[in-house]
């Protein structure tokens, strides 16, 4: 019997913590829910700030080891159930643009979006690390536009993580609409893993809204998977 300590996610639905359950999904991995209703602020309140003082999703929690940040959590996980072949291996050529990938997305797609969506101009050339969103999506999408995935043949924890950040872009006009990305994202979202937690999302955000909307916001819940 494993003695390996359960994951425990701290999700709130409709949020980054989702793309890091459909990777639990991928990786058949046993894992606890830990409910947050962020429509009633509670990711604000005493009990999560002391998991994650910045109130933000996903946080994890394994044994005693605290992980926050999606891309960490994305590395840690992949790496953690090895069997699932979502993360080439240390010493596997496939390893360095596997990390490449994961590092562009928090270092540069991240800030680069928040431009874009904010229709702010990005620091100068010299001082900005991320460059600018043209330039940024053109570096995704060149690499897309000729493999079908961004490790060309293998699909990835990366590309779950890309697939859906573009699904999101798209949904709310901040990532264009080019068919290289329509593509791409079609394929991810596509999976069961991502389909079933969408359909889980949307049934706990309407809970979620049905709790603030009768003033009764609930506690942080738990739910075992």
């Amino acid at each position: 019997m494993s003695t390996r300590p359960i994951l425990t996610l701290f999700h709130a639905p409709q949020s980054r913590s989702s793309g890091v359950l459909s990777l639990l999904e991928e990786l058949a991995a046993p894992y606890a829910l830990k409910i947050l209703n962020m429509k009633a602020g509670e990711q604000r309140q005493a009990a999560y700030l002391a998991v994650n003082p910045l109130g933000k999703v996903p946080a994890v929690l394994h044994g005693e080891a605290l992980i926050t940040e999606q891309v960490a959590l994305f590395i840690y996980l992949a790496d953690l159930f090895p069997a699932a072949g979502l993360a080439p291996a240390p010493g596997d050529p496939l390893r360095g643009p596997y990390l490449r990938w994961m590092a562009f997305y928090a270092a540069c797609y991240e800030p680069a979006l928040i431009d874009q969506a904010l229709k702010r101009e990005p620091a100068p050339p010299s001082m900005c690390t991320y460059g600018d969103f043209a330039s940024m999506l053109k570096t995704v999408v060149a690499r897309l536009a000729s493999t079908p995935w961004l490790l060309g043949d293998t699909f990835s924890a990366v590309d779950l993580l890309w697939g859906q950040a573009f699904a999101w872009g798209m949904m709310f006009g901040v990532i264009p609409s080019d068919p290289v990305i329509v593509d791409y994202s079609a394929r991810v979202t596509g999976r069961p893993s991502v389909v079933k937690i969408a359909a889980m999302d949307v049934e706990l955000a309407a809970q979620h809204q049905m709790a603030v909307s009768s003033s009764r916001p609930g506690e942080i819940a738990a739910v075992a998977i």
